[in-house]
């Protein structure tokens, strides 16, 4: 295999100075207290770290709405859904392109020959190609640009791991790529798919050795073994596919089939983890990239014309669940079950926001509202002029 192991340089500890968190963040965790009160979320857990320190570790609610069930710790692994993208693939990503093995502009069908007939055989000549897949490129998965849907449930018909990529690699192209910006699980199935050939080793090898490891990501992992899920806050009581109460396995129904690792969905971990690899991230990327790669993967693409996304990181758009103060080269992501990490490099600023607000279905949205103005707050704690600002403005 092509790699290398940056295990020998890990990251420095990252100091705490938490202190003094429940004064000073009192309205940002407020804020969570009642949204757990009203049911928007059962259980929330929270890192803040500002120049360089941790300045803010601290958890919320119970695993459950029942008064019974077990409190969250900062210790607390919760299912990170979608934020998998950037902590694992975008970064496996990152780290193959540092060593001259990703080109970005390169077409996917060279790594996945399968994309082009979309009959999950590289050897099968469909007749009805649609040649408008041969220009899908690496740069428009990470960018969500291919011309992909959204979202398949290819669990329904599939049953293995070999069962669904076949189905993934099958589906249509609904734009043509670079056209339009959509956001697509499916493209990430692939891409994960094609960063695993590249490297010859699994999305969870891989990350292992070279950005959990490296990071002293301790509790940041797949699949966690079955001895720990009870330890995890549920993120569903599923009646229809699994039929079975969620906890320690992944939410995500393709990424279940999937074996539990995969390019878009997967991954579990802690509000203290995510602030260290987000401090990395401020840090120019160090021990496991360089600035230059970091600032060209968090940097808002130029195309499609009003796209909204850097290469696998997303940026603030307008209104954004990242806040209002977010600053122009913010760049974060956001988690199906709840999840998010917004990084702001000019306030040298990370918030970690980890929830179940999936528990025990998806019918409450109400995190959307909870979040931009979560992260308000802490801002505003941060910076008092924007309180003294908003206070004029009522005047």
């Amino acid at each position: 295999m092509t790699s290398k192991s940056t295990q020998a340089n890990s990251a420095p500890p990252l100091p705490h100075d938490c202190a003094k968190q429940d004064q000073f963040f009192s309205s940002a965790f407020s804020i969570l207290e009642g949204a757990i009160s009203a049911r928007a979320f059962p259980a929330a857990s929270i890192s803040v770290t500002h120049q360089g320190r941790l300045i803010a570790l601290k958890s919320f609610g119970h695993f459950t709405y029942e008064p019974d069930s077990p409190a969250v710790t900062p210790a607390t692994l919760f299912d990170l859904a979608s934020v998998t993208k950037v902590v694992a693939t975008t970064t496996m990503a990152m780290i193959l392109y540092e060593r001259g093995l990703l080109e970005l502009d390169a077409p996917i069908i060279g790594t996945v020959p399968e994309f082009l007939s979309g009959s999950g055989n590289s050897s099968t000549a469909s007749i009805s190609v649609d040649p408008r897949r041969r220009d899908v490129t690496f740069r428009m998965l990470l960018a969500h640009s291919s011309g992909l849907p959204a979202y398949e449930k290819l669990f329904l018909k599939a049953r293995t791991r070999e069962d669904l990529l076949r189905a993934a690699f099958a589906v249509p192209l609904t734009a043509d790529p670079d056209s339009r910006a959509e956001y697509s699980d499916i493209g990430f199935i692939i891409l994960g798919v094609a960063l695993e050939r590249i490297a010859e080793e699994s999305i969870d090898q891989f990350c292992q050795r070279e950005i959990f490891g490296p990071l002293a990501l301790t509790r940041t992992t797949f699949n966690p073994p079955a001895a720990m899920r009870g330890e995890i806050p549920p993120t569903a009581d599923d009646r229809t596919f699994r039929h079975r109460i969620i906890q320690g396995e992944v939410q995500d129904e393709n990424a279940f089939v999937l074996g539990g690792i995969a390019g878009h969905a997967g991954l579990f971990s802690t509000a203290e983890d995510l602030a260290r690899f987000a401090q990395a991230m401020l840090n120019g990327g160090g021990p496991i990239l360089r600035p230059e790669t970091v600032s060209l993967f968090t940097r808002r693409e130029s195309t499609p014309s009003g796209a909204s996304r850097a290469l696998g990181w997303d940026v603030p758009s307008s209104p954004s669940q990242s806040g209002k103060y977010s600053g122009p080269n913010s760049f974060g992501h956001l988690g199906y079950t709840g999840t998010s990490l917004w990084i702001d490099p000019d306030r040298q600023l990370s918030i970690t926001l980890l929830t179940n607000r999936t528990w025990p279905d998806c019918a409450n949205q109400a995190i959307k509202q909870v979040r931009p103005k979560f992260h308000d707050a802490v801002i505003e704690s941060l910076e008092p002029e924007h309180n003294e600002r908003a206070s004029e403005t009522t005047k």
